[in-house]
Order: structure tokens, then sequence, then C-alpha cells
């Protein structure tokens, strides 16, 4: 089974703040270790949300908010990352997503953390495009996540497909009802508080995550403690993937 480990960013973050050396290397050998163990599937960080924007649709109409963002107490539902020209061609494609869910739901899109954001290298010459991670959210899901029907999963299917087809998709995902999640919160005694879902709400400005393989939650949970430690997080969740074309 598949997991993501995902972490709420913070005030110092949403700064731009840039992590220091000794951080890059904790998260670089807990990286190399998951990676060592088979476990690792992929991983990701995002941008300050005063680099995105939230696409937000109720009842058909559309509105775009620029970042920077607070907060939404809705679950993440799922997630696709695309290489696009700039942040507005970005509400196209997320306006043909929603059209397809055709649900009340909410769409973040930031750019995706490149090694030469962190000072790690430098951006390749001639670069025109870049990364953007778009997380969607339901406005009426409390668990997170919601059935699509047989017609929708076809139509999802031919729109994930010509957008894979043209080079814009690179990944994507859709998670598993939050009741199947785990919340892991720091405790003033150092280790994490681990709380199994539902969750009602997150209200959460998603940092970055980690995808892993792993035979079970409990020992998804046990990669997610050390997660939490390295990367400093306040909050940490553990959402299973959902496998299969109909859940998004």
């Amino acid at each position: 089974m598949r997991y993501m480990i995902m972490h709420k960013s913070n005030a110092h973050w949403e700064t731009g703040a840039l992590p220091t050396p000794e951080r890059i290397e904790r998260v670089g050998k807990l990286i190399a270790e998951l990676a060592q163990a088979g476990a690792l599937l992929a991983r990701e960080g995002r941008r300050p949300t005063s680099q995105g924007l939230r696409m937000r649709f109720v009842k058909g109409e559309r509105m775009v908010i620029d970042g920077p963002f607070t907060e939404s107490k809705e679950v993440i539902a799922g997630f696709a990352i695309l290489r696009l020209k700039s942040l507005r061609e970005a509400i196209e494609h997320g306006t043909r997503f929603a059209r397809v869910l055709a649900a009340d739901l909410e769409i973040d899109v930031r750019p995706v953390t490149e090694p030469w954001d962190i000072g790690i290298g430098e951006r390749p010459a001639g670069l025109t495009t870049r990364r953007y991670m778009c997380m969607h959210k339901y406005l009426d899901a409390a668990d997170g996540c919601r059935l699509l029907s047989p017609a929708q999963a076809a139509e999802m299917g031919k729109l994930l497909q010509e957008m894979q087809s043209a080079g814009i998709l690179l990944a994507g995902e859709g998670l598993d009802a939050s009741a199947k999640g785990a919340r892991l919160e720091k405790s003033r005694g150092g280790l994490p508080i681990v709380m199994d879902g539902p969750f009602t709400e997150s209200k959460e400005v998603l940092g970055g995550y980690v995808i892993v393989r792993s035979s079970s939650m409990d020992e998804a949970v046990e990669w997610a403690k050390r997660y939490v430690a390295v990367v400093g997080a306040d909050e940490v969740h553990v959402r299973r993937v959902a496998e299969g074309p109909d859940a998004t």
C-alpha cells in the first residue's frame, strides 16, 4: 500500500525562508534511508502561498484568489503536479478539472520547490517552465474524498491522458478518506502524539510530502514519526493513497 506523509507549513516558511544546511542534510539522510529501504516513491516541497493562487468553485462559479492566503479547514482530497509556463496557466487546467468533478471545491496552486530555489545548484539555462502542485479539497466532503460516477471517471481519465500526452501532467494521486488516516502532532515532551482519523477539518497549508510504500498504516506512522523530527513540523498527516480511477 502507498501512503502520503505530509507536513503543515508555518509562518516561518511562509516568509520564503530557506532551510539551513543542517536541515537539508537531515532531510537528505531520511530520504536516502527511505530509498535504501525501498519505501520511497515520491517527495516534493512547496513554495510559500505568496507565490501561488487559489481557485474556489461554488455552484459552477469560479473565484480566483491570489496569494498569499491563509489556511482552509477542508481535508485534502488529492493533487496533481503540472509543468506549466506560468502560474496563470494553471487556472485553465484547474477549471477543466473542476468541471469534470462538478462539485464545490477549492484548488490550491503553488510552485514545487526545486533545488535551485533553496540554493542547491543553478536553474537550467533555457528552462521556460516550472512545476506546480495543484491540490484540491471538496467543500462538502468532511472526510476529504468522494467517489466519481462511472461517467466522471471516464471523462477524468480522458482529461488526464490528454494532459499527460501534452507533457503537462507529471504526476497525480487521489487520497482515501481521512477515516483511514492518522495525524501526528508535536507534544511538549518532544514525542509526537498520534491520532487516528477521521478528521473533521485540517486547517493546513501543505509544506511538503513524501509518498512511501508500507505494509500497513502502523509502519507508515513509524516513518512519519521520523519525518516529524527531521522536518521540524508541528503537524503531520498520513493518508492512504487511493488505488483505482474512481476516487479523486
